[in-house]
């Protein structure tokens, strides 16, 4: 599944030990979609994919994410976490315009003949 949208906002990166002993680490960023009414959407990078897609706040990015939940003391909680980032598709912004200069003169040969 893919979800495109700007960086608004990165949450601290957090970690632990896991009972095996394993080191983990997890980062959240704020992906806000477009469209007439946007939709703010707490999206999760683990371990080394927080380093490998370097996510700035700002950016317009497609993520292909994966949607998961689970249960806790009869509670659920739902995770979204991204395995993949496109930075070339992200949302549809149109590229700078290159800066141009005016030119104007009084000169007849600079005149077009129409």
């Amino acid at each position: 599944m893919d979800l495109s949208g700007k960086i608004i906002n990165q949450l601290p990166e957090v970690g632990g030990n896991s009972k095996t002993g394993n080191a983990w680490r997890k980062q959240e960023f704020i992906l806000e979609t477009g469209g007439q009414y946007p939709k703010k959407v707490c999206v999760s990078l683990w371990g080394d994919k927080i380093d490998q897609f370097g996510l700035k706040v700002g950016e317009q990015v497609t993520l292909g994410i994966d949607v998961e939940s689970r249960e806790y003391n009869g509670r659920w909680y739902t995770e979204v976490k991204a395995y993949k980032v496109d930075r070339t598709s992200g949302g549809g912004a149109a590229a700078p315009m290159p800066e141009m200069d005016t030119f104007y003169s009084e000169s007849e040969e600079d005149k077009l003949p129409f």
